[in-house]
């Protein structure tokens, strides 16, 4: 409780960025989780999926706290539902990071051949979203003392632009890969044609998910 507190003295952007924080932590994971698909290590993937697990509980202690002790009764820098809608947004990244994990687990997964390094890609762009959107998020604090105005204004608009470019290309990816993917549909088995076309979309959310956290930001640019 006092850590809350304390962190809402400093700034009313403090406590997003730290769950900002845990939620990044558990993307981080997707890339060694996808690895170990690669080297057909589902040990380390089962092992990898509970860390991604254990992270995101963790993002949601944080994100309850959060929720719990936003003050009610102060003058914020920002309106307190605007603070809660960003923190919801960053919340659905923590969660989609542990689907995804539940995905590839679920099964043993075989390699899609001539598909593995074009999903390996559309993850690490996805990846890349979240991770830039993050750094978005680092930037508040910045925003707050220019009075969302100036140069600090124009840096993160210009990044809030980039988020959505990343989220295009995501998306370019993701439409060759189900073409791809509904291609092989005969020769695929089911199951596992239905759990790939699951876990696309669980990686895709990422990118579209990052995109609505950065228009979220830039809201805040359009009202101040």
């Amino acid at each position: 409780m006092r850590v809350m507190s304390n962190l809402f003295g400093r700034s009313p952007f403090s406590p997003l960025q730290s769950h900002m924080e845990k939620v990044n932590a558990c993307i981080s994971k997707l890339k060694p989780l996808y690895d170990a698909y690669l080297d057909k290590d589902y040990d380390r993937m089962e092992q990898l999926a509970q860390e991604i697990s254990e992270l995101e509980h963790a993002a949601d202690l944080t994100k309850n706290e959060i929720r719990n002790n936003l003050p009610k009764g102060i003058l914020l820098a920002v309106n307190r539902g605007d603070l809660l809608e960003i923190l919801s947004l960053q919340d659905t990244l923590a969660d989609k990071a542990e689907d995804i994990g539940i995905l590839m687990t679920l099964r043993k997964l075989r390699a899609l051949k001539g598909l593995s390094e074009n999903i390996k890609v559309f993850l690490e762009k996805n990846i890349e979203a979240v991770h830039h959107v993050h750094h978005i998020i680092q930037e508040i604090d910045e925003l707050v003392e220019s009075s969302f105005s100036g140069k600090e204004a124009e840096k993160v608009g210009k990044m809030v632009e980039h988020a959505a470019f990343l989220e295009h290309e995501a998306d370019l990816l993701q439409r060759t890969l189900l073409k791809k993917l509904y291609n092989m549909e005969d020769t695929l088995p089911y199951p596992s044609f239905i759990l790939w076309i699951h876990i696309l979309q669980a990686i895709a959310s990422l990118s579209n998910n990052s995109e609505k956290l950065a228009n979220r930001v830039r809201m805040l640019l359009d009202i101040k």
